[in-house]
């Protein structure tokens, strides 16, 4: 994965996108009551149109290119790409501005040497912008500024509030396992599948009747039925399972490594972000369940992203993430 992939990835990790317009579990109430340069307010906290359309130009670029193909170029879907891009923005900003008003209730603040450092990395992003950019946004350099201590403040509230998290995990718990597998859905072609019993070739056999997308996988804990898991994981290399009934089919497994350790350490640090994001989850959702929240509906509804390939700036995190290291 390429720097500008993994800096998008990192962008959405300390988020769990609260999906269209909602602000933890309440509904943001549209309302007329801001101004034509306000986007949404939450308590005393408002973003600006210009704040929205330095997320909005970024977004639009990291998910409008894929493997080096242009989608709004290509007029691939861009009425669903677009209202994405909004979604996502509205999204990340809100969580960025209720992570902040949770900052300023435990006191938790930004130091003298990271504002210095968000500074400098305001400055370079704002300098790497083109002239049709800083039109569009409107945006000024004290804007990039304050946007980058917005995030830089949730992002050090998010390992507030995941440290102490349990991050020892045992080589059971995270194991990872590669295998073949044959599924059917009905009985009857669990029956004819259960010739391997006479020693025919898995691969062979699978060919013949396996329904799933792939015969080659990888698993680890609770990512297979229960029935499967519990058979699965006790088979020793090369060995082939019998047919195995699930609620949804009938499964045949052979292991093919009984324990991936490269896989296995992997999925140690999906295990420990998996208790991170509960761990946050748990405090930020009880904090957000109060906030009193309104969305400028009518701009919202009436910005439209420019795709003419004038606008190409992609690197708002990735500059952040240089000067201030950004939570994973």
């Amino acid at each position: 994965m390429g720097r500008k992939s993994k800096i998008a990835a990192v962008v959405l990790s300390i988020s769990v996108l609260l999906g269209g317009c909602s602000l933890g579990k309440n509904d943001i109430v549209f309302t007329t009551g801001l101004s034509a340069n306000e986007v949404f307010k939450i308590e005393h906290e408002k973003v600006s149109l210009a704040e929205a359309k330095v997320y909005l130009c970024n977004y639009q670029n990291l998910y409008g290119n894929v493997y080096g193909i242009d989608l709004w170029e290509q007029q691939y879907q861009t009425d669903d790409l677009e209202q994405y891009v909004k979604d996502v923005t509205l999204s990340e900003m809100t969580r960025v501005i209720c992570m902040d008003q949770l900052a300023e209730q435990k006191e938790i603040t930004l130091s003298k040497e990271e504002k210095t450092n968000l500074k400098l990395a305001a400055k370079e992003y704002y300098e790497s912008l083109n002239e049709e950019e800083k039109s569009y946004m409107d945006v000024s350099e004290a804007t990039i500024e304050k946007l980058y201590e917005n995030y830089a403040l949730a992002s050090k509230v998010y390992t507030s509030l995941t440290t102490g998290v349990n991050e020892e995990v045992s080589d059971d718990e995270a194991r990872v396992m590669e295998a073949q597998q044959i599924y059917v859905k009905d009985q009857s072609r669990a029956g004819e599948a259960s010739r391997l019993a006479n020693g025919e070739d898995f691969r062979t056999v699978a060919a013949d009747y396996n329904e799933a997308a792939q015969i080659d996988i990888t698993f680890g804990r609770d990512e297979m039925p229960k029935e499967v898991e519990d058979i699965a994981f006790n088979l020793n290399d090369d060995e082939i399972s019998g047919s195995i009934a699930t609620e949804d089919g009938y499964y045949f497994i052979k292991c093919i490594n009984k324990f991936n350790q490269e896989l296995t350490d992997a999925n140690k640090d999906k295990i420990v972000k998996k208790r991170e994001k509960e761990a946050f989850n748990d405090e930020y959702d009880a904090f957000v369940a109060d906030l009193s929240s309104s969305l400028n509906e009518k701009v919202w509804d009436e910005l439209e992203l420019k795709t003419d390939g004038t606008i190409t700036t992609n690197s708002f995190f990735e500059v952040l993430d240089k000067y201030y290291q950004l939570e994973e």
